[in-house]
């Protein structure tokens, strides 16, 4: 080989080490989770599974937190190395605050969980507004901001964030009255507390609403939580969904959110699989 061909060739080898080398960054930066979304897992949607064995599948996914427990399950989380993000409050979807025959039972629950709650280090508490049962939105706005108001001073004392969260009435929660962001967000100003927020669930809203990322720009002020899953399924977050959780993400990440994002999706498939992809989806 001569000389000149010898330099070519050396350069030819340099520039092909060069590419594969920066192919080789760009695939490792890729693999590093950008950690902007802190995420949680929902134990109800893992039926069966232990909690033992749903926190330590969380840590191996990369997840930090669980949601939806009540008082008996906070010890196990914590021993985990894990945190509840979301404990259970008093009432139920069906039978909630915009009913005033319910308010002192619930604000009597509300106050023996507050302080326990607080006391624990989680941050928020559900609470839901009820079913219509032929209730007027209005008449129902009214009724859940008196009953709420109530239970707000404990709240701030506590240090616990009361969130209500919306779900959709036309598939899943038929006749449920806090079903729009709109309503939610009126009710947060009505309220009129720090300490009341709207739990954002994106499947829910999907398919109440759709516009999910305009959404979450125009309210995230009113929002303290996020919940997932795929739609339509309420099932994995994968190729077979219509929403982009990538994007969603990163518009929530852009807000300046500092809470959780919870995974709430009933898993097809390898349960663990199916947990690792939605962290994967939902990293901005």
């Amino acid at each position: 080989m001569e000389r000149r061909d010898f330099l070519r060739a050396g350069i030819a080898a340099s520039a092909g080490a060069a590419a594969l080398a920066g192919t080789a960054d760009v695939t490792a930066a890729a693999a590093q989770p950008k950690g902007r979304i802190r995420q949680s897992v929902c134990a109800w949607c893992f039926g069966g599974m232990k909690l033992e064995d749903l926190c330590a599948m969380a840590r191996r996914c990369g997840i930090g937190a669980v949601d939806l427990l009540d008082e008996p399950q906070w010890a196990t989380v914590k021993a985990a190395g894990l945190q509840c993000a979301v404990a259970n409050g008093p009432g139920g979807i069906t039978k909630g605050w915009n009913r005033t025959e319910h308010h002192d039972q619930l604000v009597k629950r509300s106050e023996e969980l507050l302080p326990e709650v607080g006391a624990a280090g989680i941050p928020q508490m559900i609470v839901f507004s009820g079913n219509r049962d032929g209730m007027a939105d209005a008449e129902g706005l009214r009724n859940c901001a008196a009953g709420l108001r109530r239970i707000m001073p404990l709240a701030e004392r506590s240090g616990v964030t009361v969130i209500m969260e919306l779900l959709n009435s036309k598939v899943d929660h038929r006749d449920y009255m806090c079903d729009r962001t709109a309503w939610g967000v009126e009710l947060c100003k009505q309220v009129g507390s720090d300490r009341f927020r709207l739990l954002y669930d994106i499947y829910h809203m999907q398919v109440m609403e759709g516009d999910v990322i305009r959404t979450i720009r125009d309210h995230h002020a009113w929002i303290a939580h996020y919940h997932t899953a795929g739609n339509p399924g309420r099932s994995n977050l994968d190729d077979t969904q219509e929403l982009s959780y990538r994007g969603i993400c990163a518009a929530i990440a852009d807000t300046g959110f500092k809470g959780w994002v919870a995974q709430e999706f009933m898993p097809r498939g390898d349960a663990e699989q199916a947990l690792a992809a939605a962290v994967r989806a939902c990293d901005a």
